[in-house]
């Protein structure tokens, strides 16, 4: 047994006590080097760790390799790696990142590897658009149906392949969630893409969270930029406000009674601005945006909801997977030496 994996078996088992992470990380087989991977470029960075795609020069392929922060960590793992990783290691999905293994670095910083995947590429027009849509809907469904709330979707935390296949990844906030609703913290998801339930102090958070986000995503993707670009919790209730209208008790039962609701002063005003804002967008596409936009978490679309859209069955229909702009195979190869129509199919993994 090599001594990360001692290490870690400790760490988990008797630190954290999560006995089937630590089974589960043995499964995976020794740890290996970090030095046993060639970086090719860094796809993203988050508050969790940073993102690179690499080669295993053992088989040639080509993975993402995610290096743990460990900057304030005196004791091993974050508790949000650990997390991820106990997530990752149970899903199971073609849109959803898949762990492959762990690997150790110098100094016992952790790194999950995963399928071959780089940052997703600007697209172009509607059909990407639902191409990505409908492969995030699919796999956010088998998310929630395994009881997982991702609580910090955003466009730079959905990766492709070089097949087109979307697949969400950076679970480091995710959460298993069951019933009666345990409380959470609100102070999650990027604030770019958090509900407004969340803006007001909620800490009853269900899958509502992640679909609220999923409209931010849909909203940027097809404006080419972020819809609600607050700059602090104030100015994104704020600019929530001015697209959809001031919440009231009317159309959000039990708004009044948030933790925060009484701590701002909310402008008046009484009309929903999708449609100005996306005037080109077909009356299908915006009830979609409408639904993901809901105020009351409990009418809020659901990803089951938003696959049975007529959006998607509308020309121009999505695009094939395979379709989609993806990163050219010449980056992956080694570095040079200094002087030198149809209905989407389901992807591939």
């Amino acid at each position: 047994m090599s001594q990360c994996q001692i290490w870690v078996r400790h760490h988990l088992c008797c630190s954290f006590q999560i006995p089937t992470l630590a089974a589960s990380l043995f499964q995976l087989g020794r740890c290996r080097s970090v030095k046993e991977f060639e970086k090719l470029n860094r796809i993203g960075e988050g508050t969790y760790g940073i993102v690179y795609r690499a080669r295993d020069t053992q088989t040639d392929e080509i993975v993402a390799l995610k290096k743990v922060r460990m900057d304030k960590e005196k004791d091993g793992i974050p508790i949000s790696s650990l997390r991820e990783i106990t997530l990752l290691l149970r899903l199971r999905h073609p849109n959803i990142v898949e762990l492959k293994e762990v690997v150790v670095g110098n100094h016992l910083e952790r790194c999950v590897v995963s399928c071959r995947v780089d940052a997703l590429h600007p697209v172009s027009g509607p059909p990407q658009v639902k191409c990505i849509l409908l492969q995030v809907l699919r796999g956010l469904q088998y998310l929630h149906r395994s009881f997982i709330i991702h609580r910090d979707l955003k466009v730079s935390n959905l990766l492709m392949t070089d097949k087109g296949c979307v697949k969400t990844a950076d679970f480091g906030l995710a959460r298993a969630y069951g019933v009666p609703v345990k409380p959470m913290t609100p102070k999650v998801v990027t604030l770019w893409y958090r509900a407004p339930e969340l803006l007001l102090g909620t800490t009853t958070q269900t899958t509502s969270i992640d679909m609220w986000a999923v409209g931010c995503i849909l909203a940027e993707l097809l404006a080419h930029k972020p819809l609600l670009p607050g700059t602090s919790e104030i100015h994104q209730i704020d600019l929530i406000v001015q697209l959809l209208g001031t919440p009231s008790e009317n159309i959000w039962p039990g708004f009044s009674k948030l933790p925060l609701a009484g701590q701002y002063s909310l402008r008046k005003q009484p009309y929903n601005n999708l449609k100005h804002k996306f005037p080109w967008l077909s009356e299908a596409g915006l009830r979609l945006l409408n639904f993901l936009f809901m105020y009351d978490p409990k009418k809020r679309a659901t990803a089951g909801d938003c696959l049975e859209s007529s959006y998607f069955k509308e020309k121009p229909l999505p695009c094939e997977p395979e379709l989609m702009p993806t990163f050219p195979h010449h980056r992956n190869k080694r570095a040079a030496p200094a002087a030198t129509e149809g209905q989407s199919k389901r992807c591939r993994p």
